[in-house]
């Protein structure tokens, strides 16, 4: 069995690739770091037409009915250039609306959702760890109330899909009557943080999601793990190429043991870790829905520590440099704690792991 990426996948990557290294470079993240108000979505019209936002959807909605591992290798790509937007919140919404949507819920959101002229978000934790599930407890009513916390770029969304007690679902579409938005503070300045409040504000139940809403999970775990995998990565050709160019005592600093130790034990740690977010994805659409979950969590846990580890260890082999605001290290790193904590952090998996497999 050969377990890689297809050619396809791989030149689709490229093709992202191209794109994103010329429209998101260092400066132009570091100007939504900088910015004001929330930064305008300019990666996210030329990713639409790139077909991203329809990849996972189903052909009768105007998408192109691929897998995961399909859109988890693109949100690896856009993983490398720390891309600002919500890719993976938008996905999830998706996901949401496919899985647990009506055919009539289906046919009047999807289509704009896979051509970008509708952007989504999750709001799903209500403080704490309770990021899954079972950990959802506002009332699920003809109109909601209560708040959510972390939600990613609320100010831009068209929708907001809403974790509710029992594991339920709802649509609240942009401007509904009680909807409140609280900026929070967040580390990621390219990835803005809102408080979500609802006040009598009427929703859209989701009546199938109920029974999909940690599969729906189970996809924002895999795609963090793909854009951790990505960061990480780019982390060891960043230091692999300052190592090349600076010179200290007439020799190129990559040729010191102490930084080549450190060079191979970073490409030891995270070359080998695409296989757990490959497999997640690939046991998301084919295998039984307990292995599924398993794989997410692993994922999502060990390459979010993986990549906090690489980031840190890039910008001390940058030395002095590494830690300047211009060029742009600090960018990974601050993703890769964003990374860590969105959706719940290592530690929360990892015990959500050794729970199903009963040990």
């Amino acid at each position: 069995m050969n377990f890689d990426l297809t050619d396809e996948q791989r030149a689709f990557q490229d093709s992202i690739a191209n794109y994103l290294n010329d429209a998101c470079t260092i400066p132009a993240v570091l100007a939504t770091f900088e910015a004001q108000s929330p930064p305008a979505l300019q990666y996210w019209s030329g990713l639409m037409e790139l077909g991203v936002g329809g990849l996972t959807i189903p052909e009768q909605f105007g998408g192109f009915g691929l897998e995961l591992l399909d859109l988890a290798a693109v949100v690896e790509t856009a993983g490398r250039f720390v891309m600002p937007g919500p890719l993976i919140e938008h996905a999830m919404a998706a996901y949401a609306i496919s899985l647990g949507g009506t055919e009539a819920q289906q046919a009047r959101w999807l289509p704009d959702l896979a051509s970008g002229r509708l952007r989504a978000t999750v709001a799903l934790t209500e403080g704490q760890e309770g990021w899954m599930p079972g950990d959802w407890h506002m009332p699920c009513d003809d109109t909601l109330n209560g708040a959510k916390h972390y939600v990613p770029d609320a100010l831009d969304a068209d929708l907001i899909v809403v974790g509710l007690s029992g594991g339920r679902m709802a649509v609240v579409e942009r401007g509904a009557n009680g909807l409140e938005l609280t900026a929070l503070p967040s580390l990621d300045g390219s990835r803005r943080l809102y408080q979500v409040t609802f006040n009598a504000t009427p929703a859209e139940l989701l009546p199938a999601a109920q029974e999909c809403a940690q599969r729906i999970c189970d996809v924002g775990l895999v795609l963090l793990a793909a854009d951790a995998y990505g960061g990480a990565k780019r982390c060891i050709e960043m230091s692999v190429e300052y190592a090349r160019q600076r010179v200290q005592f007439g020799q190129q600093i990559g040729k010191f043991q102490a930084v080549k130790h450190q060079l191979a034990d970073l490409a030891v740690e995270v070359e080998p870790a695409a296989g757990l977010y490959w497999y997640a994805a690939h046991a998301f659409d084919h295998e039984r829905p307990d292995k599924a979950s398993k794989a997410a969590a692993l994922a999502k846990a060990h390459l979010t520590d993986v990549y906090t580890a690489a980031s840190r260890r890039m910008i001390e082999l940058h030395g002095g440099i590494g830690y300047t605001w211009e060029l742009g290290a600090h960018l990974w790193l601050k993703r890769a704690v964003f990374d860590h904590n969105y959706l719940g952090r290592p530690s929360l998996h990892r015990a959500r792991y050794a729970s199903m497999a009963g040990w």
